[in-house]
């Protein structure tokens, strides 16, 4: 009898780190449910796993919509009979002085980067805890740890984050569940100023890498759990 495949959640899949997981993840034969804002990107990728040999699940909407992101968790948890891990990778950034930023930027950075690995991590505790095992996994930055000139906004942001899943991680860890936090530094993405590929980039993580990186820590035996991974270029330093 041939073993269920894992099933994941990932957010802010159609692109970056979460498009390289989700690639990685369907040639390892886990079912998907993927999550973004870009419909169009994330049909492309849908359609791309889709000839891997799987067909994943995507939802189109947004992290800090608490119906939708109960809708998204219940439906894949559903279809695929489970949620072994919640990847949450979705994230935003605005830079500059503290007096250029508006409520509205605060609101969207807190909502995308803070308010939706809350809701996430809400949503599939209920089918973790029944099962006795899951793990969360929550894509941070090493700004959750430093700060710099002109991110008072971002790394706050990411500063909650780390703090909300070190604090879940010691909650939920009776209950057979795993969280862990990864922390990246530079990575060539289109997060940045200069487009992903940019010349200025070529020292940096690519987003295979850190695909790489976060499968090493689901792949961990059942009684291991990696709580923190720090990763950069060797070019970057910190």
């Amino acid at each position: 009898m041939s073993q269920k495949p894992l099933v994941a959640i990932i957010t802010g899949a159609s692109k970056g780190i979460g498009k390289a997981l989700a690639l990685l993840l369907a040639k390892h034969n886990f079912q998907l449910g993927l999550i973004a804002r870009s419909k169009g990107e994330l049909k492309d990728l849908a359609e791309s796993i889709a000839e891997i040999g799987h067909r994943p699940l995507y939802f189109v909407g947004d992290v800090a919509d608490e119906s939708f992101v109960n809708y998204a968790v219940e439906k894949t948890a559903h279809t695929f009979q489970g949620i072994d891990f919640l990847i949450n990778n979705a994230g935003s950034g605005v830079f500059g002085p503290t007096e250029s930023y508006t409520v509205e930027n605060w609101d969207q950075i807190y909502n995308t980067n803070v308010k939706g690995t809350f809701l996430f991590s809400k949503a599939v505790l209920a089918s973790m805890k029944a099962a006795k095992k899951g793990h969360i996994i929550s894509i941070a930055s090493d700004v959750a740890k430093r700060v710099f000139d002109g991110g008072s906004l971002y790394c706050s942001s990411k500063y909650a984050q780390h703090a909300f899943t070190e604090a879940l991680r010691k909650e939920v860890r009776k209950d057979g569940i795993k969280v862990s936090t990864v922390y990246s530094g530079l990575v060539d993405t289109m997060f940045h100023p200069e487009p992903q590929g940019d010349q200025s980039h070529q020292a940096w993580l690519t987003c295979e890498n850190m695909a790489d990186s976060i499968y090493f820590i689901m792949n961990q035996p059942p009684h291991v759990v990696i709580d923190e991974l720090m990763v950069h270029p060797l070019s970057q330093e910190y």
